[in-house]
């Protein structure tokens, strides 16, 4: 984090859910839930996806991306059943840091029209109960360029613990990202 010039309420927050991350027992015993991820909006090339890396790095895991457009099979069913997979190699491999970049892109043509509309719909509402649902050590970082793309039910409470937006770095920030 420490490379990262600016976004400080961002890398802030990441501290405090590494230390929950790394003392999660504790962290249970006092009734604190298991960090479930964060979504990072904004503009390309503003560090979004770099804080995914680092987060990995910070919580000492692994960082798995998941590629939402290699989920998409060419067989009725099956681009259901590989997104039930990914989701269950994420929960095996937990605890790690689980990064989809470009989410809004992933589930575009949710509740349209169409074949590939309803397979995205199918996907999404996948990804949406285990959001909502999961318990496991698998933190998720999503990054969106544009959020007014994505569906509303992405953005309700309880499916990540927090969502950010990264804007274009201020001076003071561009000097420590030169620096």
């Amino acid at each position: 984090l420490a490379d990262i010039g600016g976004l400080e309420s961002l890398k802030k927050w990441l501290q405090r859910k590494e230390k929950i991350f790394k003392h999660i027992d504790q962290a249970e015993a006092f009734g604190v839930d298991v960090p479930k991820g964060v979504l990072i909006a904004g503009m390309p090339g503003c560090g979004k996806s770099l804080n995914a890396k680092a987060a990995a790095k910070l919580f000492g895991v692994p960082l798995l991306r998941m590629d939402m457009g290699r989920l998409m099979g060419k067989y009725v069913g099956e681009s259901e059943a590989n997104m039930r997979k990914a989701i269950a190699l994420a929960e095996a491999i937990s605890p790690c840091v689980l990064w989809i970049d470009e989410l809004e892109k992933a589930f575009a043509g949710v509740g349209g029209e169409g074949g590939g509309a309803d397979v995205t719909t199918r996907l999404f509402g996948t990804f949406l109960t285990w959001l909502q649902e999961k318990d496991s050590m698998a933190f998720v970082v999503a990054t969106a360029n544009d959020i007014a793309k994505m569906p509303p039910e992405l953005l309700r409470k309880g499916r990540f613990d927090e969502i950010f937006y990264v804007g274009l770095p201020k001076p003071i920030e561009r000097k420590k990202i030169f620096e």
